[in-house]
């Protein structure tokens, strides 16, 4: 079994434990993330991989942060200090049908605030999906162009720039430039339990975003 196979059935395995856990059918975590019966299902028997956005509404479900869907749960809470090195082994987590790759860098723990995640996607790559979850959180452009669509409106971004948004507004991110692109996003939790917002109820333009960089219509 490849290595990547063996992450994806382990990560199966782990969200089907934490959910009998609980006491939860597959339809009560499948609607509580805001996701079909069938994608859950199929994720738990490790045959398809999910994106960053997918894995916190399904962990903010099952009230544990997003690392403890990878690794049997500690007795540490709370994250005390994380260092990330250029060599750290660990492995980006990848989506095959499109490219988009992603990483934890840093948080998780059940107690943590932040969670950091390094973002890659693939040339002229472009989300299918608008998605939303509970908190915060800021996405900078470490390289590449990319276009942030967040409710009605949209962003076009580039290396140094950055976007702050409340993710429980519908949001994408698509690579409209001729290169791979990176992003180093920040997820702030919600320190309250909210209703999940569908990713097809778009907000109308009383929902106003500021910007202090390029925007386009």
């Amino acid at each position: 079994m490849k290595p990547q196979d063996e992450t994806l059935v382990s990560l199966g395995a782990r969200i089907r434990s934490l959910r009998e856990e609980r006491g939860m059918k597959l339809k009560d975590l499948a609607d509580g993330a805001g996701l079909s019966d069938a994608f859950v299902s199929r994720l738990e028997r490790g045959q398809v991989s999910s994106s960053v956005a997918n894995l916190i509404q399904i962990a903010q479900t099952l009230d544990v942060g997003v690392s403890e869907l990878f690794a049997k749960a500690s007795d540490q809470l709370r994250s005390h200090v994380t260092v990330h090195r250029n060599d750290d082994p660990g492995e980006a987590q990848s989506i095959p049908s499109t490219g988009y790759r992603w990483q934890l860098f840093a948080g998780g723990m059940p107690n943590d605030d932040l969670e950091v995640f390094h973002l890659l996607f693939p040339r002229k790559n472009r989300m299918d999906l608008m998605v939303s979850h509970p908190g915060q959180e800021y996405c900078y452009v470490i390289s590449g162009q990319i276009q942030f669509h967040v409710g009605a409106e949209s962003f076009n971004l580039g290396p140094g720039e950055g976007i702050f948004l409340n993710s429980e507004l519908p949001h994408r991110a698509d690579n409209i430039g001729e290169d791979e692109a990176r992003i180093l996003m920040v997820v702030a939790k919600s320190p309250l339990k909210t209703e999940h917002f569908d990713w097809w109820r778009v907000p109308t333009a009383s929902s106003p975003v500021r910007s202090t960089k390029i925007k386009t219509s």
